[in-house]
């Protein structure tokens, strides 16, 4: 998330939110972080609550998109799995904040957002499943999905478990994603 006024409130407040909580920050504390009044926030922004909606529904229409444009090119689909993996282990150590509030705030999504990010969510973990499955054609569909949950849940860890460098951490998160996947 980089650029429009937009996508700098969204950063500031995916750190306030993965620091306090969504409910532990109130809107004239977003508002200040941002450098502004809080009322002044709602020019961006219709509630506090699609200010959430918009972070973590464009999160996982981050995530597809890329994964979509990763394994476009990918002449495999090992090659495939390993552009996913680069992609989400890169985007798990940049954006930390934004895997702790959707960790955390998931309940606090108005329902309509909350379907959005599953749908996105569900298209993902096909987007790679496709891949492991057309890799090991012996697997069942299920087998394959519960191996990318397993990988996401390794790589998702990143903000509690990233520490070492993020060098060092891209390579052991990329080795270890890898073997949970099956395709080391």
């Amino acid at each position: 998330m980089a650029g429009t006024r937009r996508d700098e409130i969204l950063q500031i407040a995916a750190t306030l939110f993965a620091r306090r909580g969504y409910h532990g920050v109130s809107v004239a504390e977003l508002g200040k972080a941002c450098g502004m009044s809080g009322p002044a926030l709602y020019k961006h922004f219709a509630s506090k609550e699609a200010m959430l909606a918009e972070m973590l529904v464009g999160t996982s229409d981050e995530l597809l998109r890329g994964g979509r444009s990763r394994t476009r090119d990918a002449k495999t689909p090992e090659e495939a799995l390993g552009h996913l993996v680069d992609w989400h282990v890169d985007f798990a150590l940049r954006h930390r904040a934004l895997i702790v509030v959707q960790d955390r705030d998931w309940s606090s999504l108005p329902d309509d957002a909350r379907e959005q990010v599953r749908s996105l969510q569900r298209k993902y973990v096909e987007l790679w499943a496709r891949q492991l499955r057309t890799s090991r054609p012996a697997l069942k569909p299920v087998e394959a999905r519960a191996r990318v949950h397993a990988a996401f849940g390794l790589l998702n860890s990143t903000p509690h478990s990233a520490l070492l460098p993020d060098s060092a951490m891209r390579s052991t998160l990329r080795d270890m994603a890898l073997r949970a996947l099956g395709v080391a």
